[in-house]
């Protein structure tokens, strides 16, 4: 998976299970290139909770990082984090609670391909967390981790996964400009 085991976490999850696509019917495959203008909104992700031992009420969280930053040579940040959906009933992620609104790749001009990685893990209880991040902050997003992050709310190891890579293009000045901090 692209080393994504261990830089972000220490198994791979099952990619198969977790669909995420971009408008223009972009389909995120197993480390793909995809450009930040494709992938400047946010994406629909999709999963089948009822494949869960037949429950579909159970809580998911979904989180997207960037382990690369700000490249992947010297990951100073590891990770960025992108999106940060909690409380997730079933696979209904438009009724979770975003703490971290998404923002889309922007990887620094010269820094080569940066991988971008979506966590999905089953919670064993409700999330009981006041952060919030809107798309235009950056502070809060800088040396993120999945891992940390999973063990201080007991997610234990995510239960699907799917990444895509990207490069700097020309719209990446242009989402800079909208976020401070």
């Amino acid at each position: 998976m692209n080393a994504l085991v261990p830089d972000v976490v220490d198994e791979a999850p099952p990619q198969d299970k977790l669909k995420v696509n971009y408008a223009g019917q972009l389909a995120v495959q197993e480390g793909n290139e995809l450009t930040p203008t494709q992938v400047k909104d946010e994406p629909l992700v999709t999963w089948n909770s009822e494949e869960e031992e037949g429950d579909d009420s159970a809580l998911h969280t979904l989180l997207m990082v960037d382990p690369d930053a700000p490249s992947r040579a010297e990951p100073k940040f590891r990770e960025i984090l992108h999106w940060a959906v909690v409380n997730i009933p079933g696979n209904q992620l438009n009724e979770g609670q975003t703490l971290v609104e998404y923002v889309g790749s922007g990887p620094p001009q010269g820094t080569g391909l940066h991988r971008y990685i979506f966590l999905l893990y089953r919670q064993s209880q409700r999330i009981e967390e006041s952060l919030h991040i809107d798309r235009r902050t950056r502070q809060g997003r800088l040396n993120f981790s999945a891992r940390e992050f999973a063990a201080k709310h007991g997610l234990g190891k995510p239960i699907a996964g799917n990444f895509y890579e990207a490069q700097y293009d020309d719209y990446v000045p242009i989402r800079n400009k909208e976020i401070t901090g």
